[in-house]
Formats: C-alpha cells, sequence, structure tokens
C-alpha cells in the first residue's frame, strides 16, 4: 500500500507537466480559416487555428451506453457526492470510520443479480463492479485529481488520468487510496483501488472493444464495537476521547483482496453500417477474490467480565479463516440490427464459480466440504427499442443447466419534453443464494456450516418521473424464500451468527420525491423517502421515513472569479432495529434488541470554485455535543462524531 502512495506522488507531477501549456504561443494570434476538430483528427492539413475541444468530446461511457460528460461545475449534487464513494449517499449510514461499512437505510439501492456472488457484502461498498466501470472517450488529455481529509490521521485520494493515443484508441489509469486511523481502539482503515481501461474502434466502427483491469483490496481493523454504550451515552467528559471506550476486540482484522479482467467486444459482420446490420458479441469476465479474518487474542472484556464474544474455537489464539473465490463468465451472442425495429439479440452465457477452502471439516453435525462450485448456462433474448421520445429494452434469460436461474426484465423510458420524463421498469427473478450463505468455514466452532437453501425470488415493480414540480421514485417489491443472517447466541453479549431462510413472503413498498426551491440566491433541496415492510417476522428492517434537507447559498464574487456555495444540511431517520455487524462473516445480521435513529444530523459546508478547481470544507454532524450521545451506525457502533474536514477536486485538461 505504502508503495502504491509513493508512486502516486511520484506520478502525479510528470501528468501536471505533461499537461503544461505552451506559453511562448498564442494560439488566438494565428490567422487564417478555422478547421474543424473532426478535420484534424482525420489528417487533414494542419493551418495555423486555435485547436479547441468542445465539451461533449470528453465523454465517460458504461457498458449499457449511459454517457456522462465532463464536468467542473460546483453544484449541490458535487457536495452530496464528495466522500469516499464519489457517489451520494442517501439511503446510507457511514460507521465511525471512513473505509468502513455502510448501514443500509434504503432497501431499494439493492441490486438484483441472478447468479450467486462470493459474499462478505459487508466489506465491498467500495469495490467497484465491472457495470460501474466507465471508459473514457476524450479529444485531449484528462487528469482529475480529488483529495479529502479524513477522521485522525490519514488521508483519501483518487487520481484519474486518461488520453486518446489516437481518435480510436482511449486509455484510462486511476488509482483510489485511504489510510484512516479512526478515533476508537483497533479502527484502522487502509485501501486501494486501482483501474486500467481501455477502449477502441476501428475507424468504421466495425469492431469494437472494452476492456479494464482492476486490483482492489481493503484491511479493516476490527473492533467489534464498543462494550458499554451506557458510558458513551453518559457524555461523561472523560469518554470525550473514544480511546478510553472499551471495545470487544482489540487486534483483530479484516482483509478482502479482488482482481478483475474483463472485455467486452463486437463485430459487425457486414462490412459498412447499413439499414440492417449483423453483429457477433462476446463478453469475458474473471476475477478472482480472497476474504481473511485474522484475530490473535480470542478473550474479551466486558468491564470486569471476559467472554467469547463468537463463542467457542478449536485455537486458542492467533484465529485465522481464510476464504478464497474465483469466478469466470463468458457470453456469446448475435445481435441483429434493424433502423426501424430495433434491436435483437440471442445470446448463450457460462458462468463457472469456485468458492473454496483448503480442508474438509468432520464435525459431530455432519461433514463441511471444502469447495462450492457452480457451473450454470442460459440462453436469452434481448430487445432494445430506440424511436423519439421512447427507449425501451426487455429482456428474457432462463437457465438449461442443473443449476437453476432465470431473469425476465424490462424497462422503458418516455421522454414528453426537457420537462418530463417517465422510466418503468419490472424484474421478476429466480436467483441462486450467494456462497457465503451454503459454505463457510472457521476456526470458530459456531461459524462453520454447509447448507442447500432455496432459489430467492424477487419481482419488482418500479416506475420514476421527472417533471417541474417535483422528482419521484416509486418500487413495490415481492421477496419470496428471502436469505438473511441472524444471532442464535442466548448470551447478550455474544454474537453466534448463522445464515437463515424465510419461508413466507415479504411486500416492500418505497417512494421517494425531491424538489428544490429557489429563492433568489438561497436554495433549499429536499429528499424525503417513505418504506414500509409487510412481513410476519421482522425480517427486512428499515426505518419509516429517511430525509434530507440541505438549505445554501450560491453567488459569484470578484467578477465571477470566485463561485461559493454555503449551506446547512438536515439528515434524520426514524428509530428502528438497524441490522448489526459481524466481522468474521463481513456481513450485516437482523437483531431486534436495540432501535437506532430518531436524531438529527447536522452539516456545515462551504464550498468554492475557482477555475477548475473546487474546494470543500464541511463541519460534519456539528450539533453532537448539543443534541445528546444517542446516535449510532449499529447497535454497538456509534456514529461519527463532530469533524471538520478538507477537499478538493482538480481538473486539468486543454
Amino acid at each position: 500500500m505504502r508503495i502504491l502512495f509513493y508512486l502516486y506522488f511520484l506520478v502525479l507531477p510528470t501528468m501536471l507537466f505533461s499537461q503544461k501549456k505552451d506559453l511562448k504561443k498564442d494560439p488566438r494570434e494565428n490567422e487564417g480559416p478555422k478547421q474543424s476538430f473532426s478535420e484534424r483528427l482525420k489528417g487533414g492539413k494542419e493551418k495555423d487555428t486555435a485547436k479547441v475541444a468542445s465539451i461533449d468530446m470528453y465523454r465517460f461511457i458504461t457498458l449499457e451506453r449511459d454517457t456522462t460528460y465532463l464536468d467542473t461545475a460546483l453544484t449541490i449534487e458535487r457536495e452530496y457526492s464528495h466522500n469516499y464513494l464519489r457517489r451520494d449517499l442517501f439511503g446510507l449510514l457511514a460507521f465511525p470510520n471512513e473505509g468502513q461499512a455502510y448501514n443500509t437505510l434504503q432497501y431499494s439501492l439493492t441490486q438484483q443479480s441472478a447468479y450467486p456472488e462470493m459474499g462478505f457484502k459487508a466489506k465491498h461498498f467500495n469495490f467497484l463492479e465491472a457495470n460501474q466501470i466507465r471508459y473514457a472517450s476524450v479529444a485531449t488529455p484528462v487528469t482529475e485529481l480529488f483529495f479529502k481529509s479524513i477522521l485522525a490521521k490519514g488521508h483519501s485520494v483518487d487520481s484519474y488520468f486518461a488520453v486518446n493515443l489516437s481518435p480510436n484508441l482511449n486509455l484510462s489509469i486511476a488509482y483510489k487510496g485511504l489510510r484512516s486511523e479512526g478515533k476508537y481502539i483497533n479502527q484502522l482503515a487502509s485501501t486501494g483501488s486501482f483501474r486500467f481501461t481501455m477502449s477502441y474502434h476501428t475507424t468504421s466502427k466495425r469492431y469494437l472493444i472494452n476492456s479494464h483491469f482492476t486490483s482492489q483490496d481493503a484491511l479493516n481493523e476490527e473492533n467489534g464495537g464498543i462494550t458499554t454504550p451506557e458510558d458513551f451515552e453518559s457524555e461523561d467528559t472523560k469518554y470525550k476521547n473514544r480511546q478510553r471506550l472499551q471495545v470487544y476486540l482489540t487486534d483483530a482484522e479484516s482483509f478482502l483482496r479482488a482482481k478483475r479482467i474483463f472485455v467486452d467486444h463486437i463485430f459487425r459482420v457486414n462490412p459498412s453500417e447499413a439499414e440492417n446490420n449483423l453483429y457477433v458479441t462476446h463478453q469475458f469476465n474473471f476475477e478472482n477474490k480472497f476474504y481473511q479474518y485474522y484475530q490473535p487474542t480470542l478473550e474479551s472484556a466486558v468491564g470486569t467480565r471476559s467472554i467469547y464474544r463468537f463463542g467457542d474455537a478449536i485455537v486458542t489464539s492467533n484465529l485465522k479463516d481464510q476464504t478464497h473465490y474465483n469466478k469466470m463468465y463468458n457470453k456469446a451472442g448475435l445481435l441483429y440490427e434493424n433502423k426501424t425495429l430495433g434491436k435483437f439479440q440471442f445470446f448463450i452465457d457460462d458462468f463457472r464459480s469456485n468458492f473454496y477452502y483448503n480442508r474438509i471439516l468432520i464435525l459431530d453435525k455432519g461433514v463441511i466440504p471444502s469447495t462450492l462450485s457452480r457451473n450454470i448456462n442460459n440462453v436469452g433474448g434481448q430487445y432494445e427499442y430506440w424511436k423519439n421520445k421512447w427507449h425501451g429494452k426487455f429482456l428474457l434469460s432462463k437457465s438449461i443447466s442443473k443449476q437453476s436461474v432465470s431473469n425476465v426484465e424490462a424497462n422503458l423510458n418516455y421522454d414528453l419534453n426537457d420537462d418530463f420524463q417517465f422510466v418503468f421498469g419490472y424484474q421478476n427473478i429466480s436467483k441462486l443464494p450467494n456462497d457465503i450463505y451454503n459454505l463457510y468455514q472457521s476456526e470458530y466452532e459456531s461459524y462453520n456450516w454447509s447448507n442447500t437453501f432455496d432459489n430467492e425470488k424477487i419481482n419488482v415493480l418500479s416506475g420514476s418521473a421527472v417533471t417541474p414540480w417535483f422528482d419521484a421514485s416509486l418500487q413495490l417489491s415481492t421477496l419470496t424464500d428471502h436469505l438473511y443472517f441472524k444471532n442464535t447466541a442466548t448470551d447478550a453479549s455474544q454474537q453466534i451468527v448463522t445464515p437463515s431462510q424465510f419461508g413466507g413472503t415479504i411486500k416492500y413498498l418505497s417512494l421517494k420525491l425531491s424538489k428544490e426551491l429557489t429563492f433568489g440566491k438561497f436554495a433549499l433541496n429536499n429528499t424525503i423517502l417513505y418504506q414500509k415492510a409487510d412481513q410476519n417476522e421482522a425480517i427486512l428492517n428499515v426505518p419509516d421515513l429517511v430525509t434530507r434537507n440541505t438549505i445554501y447559498y450560491s453567488n459569484y464574487f470578484f467578477q465571477h472569479a470566485l463561485f461559493i456555495q454555503t449551506g446547512i444540511t438536515f439528515n434524520y431517520f426514524t428509530k428502528f432495529y438497524a441490522n448489526d455487524y459481524n466481522p468474521v462473516i463481513g456481513e450485516f445480521f437482523v437483531q431486534q434488541q436495540k432501535q437506532i435513529g430518531n436524531y438529527p444530523n447536522l452539516d456545515f459546508f462551504i464550498n468554492a470554485k475557482i477555475q477548475r478547481t473546487r474546494v470543500y470544507i464541511k463541519a460534519e454532524h456539528f450539533n453532537s455535543a448539543y443534541t445528546g450521545n444517542n446516535y449510532y451506525s449499529a447497535p454497538n457502533n456509534p456514529y461519527r462524531d463532530m469533524t471538520i474536514r478538507f477537499g478538493l477536486i482538480w481538473n486539468f485538461f486543454n
């Protein structure tokens, strides 16, 4: 990790100077008729004119062809996304230290896939999946530098560089790193994320390829939460130093590493693009993951009492659980395109994975195998239509192998005009359980299992609307045979977490409304979420109401050289039985002992923009000293205290 940070600061000056303008020449002094940028890219005779690339020549594109453009504006949305995950965190509740897990306030944020995943979901919030990678298409080299101070000692940085070596070939390289000590005992977080992308197409666009490589890791010291919440809530001044609060684990840590090679390419059979086109498509994804939980000292202290937080173990010290995982996915298809009727695609895919350990356990309760292997083959079709104001995509896939999965998905977009847009969606999915539900091995005796759970069945009906009056989104979900983790310990001071499947049906409703009101240079930005779960048992627990309201002021100063936004953000959610976190398996589990919520969280910010540089200063949770110590991220994990943080985003491009 240290070497990567040193490389970051070594390469940074090279990036900056490589984009330095030649001050000896002023292209505005040249004469002669202007030549278009596209003509110059095609190799036309260059004349002494200014080379100007418009902002729409700086694009960042996903596999689904969702396109964003380089944006250096300072908006309230940029304020919301200036964080470690680089996205709006509405619906998520951060843990005490940066680089840790996030508790879920909005269940509809959960993305569903028919294929089984490794598990350890609480450790994956900062890991980029294949469909989250963006491929650059830029006219000139682009650099973006991100920095934000963290809690106690450390830093959070993210650097991105993209370049077009030719009009047809774009490359990007990026690295995001974090080291944060935290304010509690044994809470260090250290993460790294390296990304490299390549995007290429022939001049005729007969062949296109997008590929990337990622190497990501996360090291977390795990303290298991505080043992005596009453000391935290007492507001005793001696506990203002959070290091004085007793924690369950003083030397445990978890580590997750993941590497991925990904290729997506397409070839047009007919030599030139026509009214009717036939394409051959292929996608390849290979991933390798490794998770380790390490705990040298098994005994924990709760006051003057000694306990074993996770039950009995087969070792007396230096407990080490290691889980290995690899996955290979291939998808091949034929795509027929008619400019009038749309695109028709037929495909077959092959999914293979291994979730494994280096031993077979023979226990009194049975044999725990060393490996869980998957071999799934699907056939399916997809139809996409894009005409005038309508855009529709319909997908159907079903397995033809022994391990059964299926997916029916429909999405329809209607853009009436610039003021009114509507999106409708439906998904019916039968998915295999994540591997960690069916197999786990540990040196803790109660954390060994081998199961054969049924497929989860999920129906989701969703809709969203953008109007001049408000933005709204609605989701109705039905979950059958829902999988979850629960604590089976009879001692309140222990966590004996095991997987379970709810045989009934859970109905979930969420309604989210957003609206910004402006009053001259002032604005009030509002987001409100209402949720309800209908179930016989309290399995899916979410707050009924989540709200975020920001009042802020915006203005230019010094003849428009400086733009400033400053304001206060109010965050609130109603009380509910939030899921608790277990570090042994890196998962959240259902609990019914303690509610959290019903406390205000106020942030004050002042942000500024000078040319292409955006500066962020924020006093997070500044009301913590005045509204009582009843703020939690999970039952034994307090939320963050008041912290002043500084950050910036700096873009370089010509």
